[in-house]
């Protein structure tokens, strides 16, 4: 019989001890690809889309209580954030903070692609089959690319203040309701809204372009950080529409969620990171 986990803090150390004995393995896994051909980029369309979000919602619903406790926190650091924004006076980048949320959002979501994968071989899904990664060869490719949607977010927030000094700045705003006001009566507040728009789908379909099957095919295959980002890459390239639709479904989805103090977070997360999942699978043959 399976032993039940009696301390999480204790459960957790030991997985990262197990981590530590990986990481030799994870090391070679980064940089080295062990396949003998690149994995083979299918064709898609948006009813891929859609099957891909109702088994997202599958997983959520089968394991709901497990995917809103991992996520749980989400909405605590949405709130923490925009709270810190407007204590320091940095209204301005509370808008900008939901977007670059997006953009480390692959990387948040890597425990939920792994219980769907448990799931979808037939297992339970429990919570804390999210920290299987910590034990994972690819978990160092897994974390540089971390670092690499964590670097886009600080430069997307630099640019994002730098066309805000350039508009509306450099003071801050007075009050939320004359930040808004400026923005929509004034040719400032449209030049920002034009220039961080345009600035910020950059930003946005450069994180796509890496991830959209990155992380996935990291946990399901031994293939190393190269060949996973050109894999995504090539998945992009011949699925355009359809990645832009998902990048645009993804953006919706997080915009909506985190109008209610992110607390829409609680869902939205767990059914796009299953959803991902299930395109990848629709991705790559």
């Amino acid at each position: 019989m399976e032993r039940t986990i009696g301390n999480p803090i204790s459960w957790l150390a030991k997985s990262l001890g197990l981590t530590g004995s990986h990481v030799s393995a994870s090391v070679d896994h980064l940089g080295s690809d062990k396949v003998g051909e690149m994995p083979r980029v299918l064709q898609l369309d948006v009813t891929d889309l859609g099957a891909a979000l109702r088994a997202g919602w599958q997983d959520f619903a089968a394991c709901r209580s497990d995917a809103m406790a991992l996520v749980f926190l989400y909405p605590l650091i949405g709130v923490a954030l925009v709270v810190l924004s407007l204590s320091m006076n940095l209204l301005p980048l509370v808008f900008p903070l939901v977007l670059g949320f997006a953009l480390i959002g692959p990387v948040a979501a890597v425990g939920l692609y792994e219980m769907s994968a448990r799931r979808e071989a037939g297992f339970t899904p429990r919570w804390m089959d999210a920290f299987a990664v910590l034990r994972s060869p690819a978990f160092l490719s897994i974390l540089m690319l971390g670092l690499y949607l964590a670097a886009l977010c600080i430069l997307w927030l630099t640019v994002a203040a730098a066309i805000y000094n350039r508009t509306l700045g450099p003071e801050a705003p007075a009050s939320l309701s004359l930040f808004i006001q400026d923005i929509f009566t004034t040719a400032p507040g449209w030049a920002m809204l034009l220039i961080g728009g345009a600035a910020g789908a950059v930003f946005a379909f450069a994180a796509l372009a890496v991830s959209l099957v990155s992380f996935p095919l990291l946990l399901d295959r031994h293939v190393g950080l190269p060949i996973a980002v050109a894999t995504s890459l090539r998945v992009v390239r011949e699925n355009l529409l359809v990645s832009l639709t998902w990048g645009a479904i993804v953006a919706l989805a997080l915009t909506l969620a985190a109008v209610p103090m992110f607390a829409g977070m609680i869902v939205a997360v767990p059914v796009l990171g299953h959803a991902t999942w299930h395109l990848y699978r629709r991705a790559v043959a």
